[in-house]
């Protein structure tokens, strides 16, 4: 932990873990342990029994695979926007460079 960072409790599957972080990334950090508690539940099921390690491996994968399509999808849409834009100013420069 640096010297600025403060230590925040945080519950996955019933167990208490400490981790340091900065006092502006405090609120982030417990959501994003939400998240992650909300999706081992899930994978866990009724299943009490499930290791705990398959079921935090086999959320980081669920969470990672949905960042990766966010991301995929995000670069999508940044592409077809600057194919938009491109034929806008292409348009545009037509219409300004036209004799009047």
């Amino acid at each position: 932990m640096s010297s600025s960072s403060e230590p925040v409790n945080v519950r996955l599957l019933d167990r208490e873990y400490t981790i340091g972080v900065e006092p502006d990334e405090r609120d982030s950090l417990l959501a994003a342990a939400k998240l992650l508690d909300g999706k081992m539940r899930e994978i866990r099921g009724n299943n009490r029994m499930a290791a705990v390690d398959r079921i935090a491996v086999l959320a980081a994968l669920n969470l990672a695979h949905e960042l990766q399509q966010l991301r995929d999808d995000s670069g999508s849409r940044d592409r077809e926007l600057s194919r938009t834009l491109g034929d806008l100013q292409r348009k545009l420069d037509s219409v300004l460079d036209a004799p009047a």
